[in-house]
């Protein structure tokens, strides 16, 4: 099993949707997060916003991985777009993105925020992977994400 799997469920899973900017997504996260871990979608939306004021969290190849602290979260949380058509994300390659996955923890938790960031990098950086997650069907994309191994 992965780091990543106990931080998804279907509904986290959100499959070609479009935005038109960086904000527009990161405000839908905050809202769906809302809904389902009972968060304040201000909180969270200004918790992405502010990493991402640091620097993008896209990787390059279409990838991004924002992320964010929230103080009232007692366990780490995610959610997965695949966003169509791509969204410019202030990569290091200068491509656009479209695969997303936004990662929240608590506070204070560094050591297991760090290991789920480099299972999320390992994972997403793997191009099988990425090709795998843009040719599934909406309905497989989690089954894909939690059953990948390290």
């Amino acid at each position: 099993m992965n780091l990543i799997a106990p931080l998804i469920s279907p509904d986290s899973v959100v499959a070609d949707r479009s935005f038109s900017s960086k904000k527009k997504l990161l405000e839908h996260a905050a809202d769906l997060f809302g809904r389902l871990n009972g968060l304040k979608p201000q909180e969270v939306f200004d918790s992405l916003l502010e990493r991402e004021r640091l620097g993008s969290t896209a990787l390059g190849f279409g990838v991004a991985i924002p992320h964010g602290r929230i103080k009232s979260l007692k366990e780490a949380a995610g959610a997965f777009y695949r966003i169509i058509p791509p969204l410019d994300f202030d990569s290091p390659d200068g491509l656009p993105i479209n695969l997303c996955f936004i990662l929240l923890v608590p506070q204070n938790a560094n050591e297991l925020h760090l290991q789920i960031l480099g299972e999320l990098a390992q994972m997403l950086g793997d191009a099988g992977m990425r090709e795998r997650l843009l040719a599934a069907g909406p309905s497989e994309l989690h089954q894909l994400l939690a059953t990948w191994t390290p």
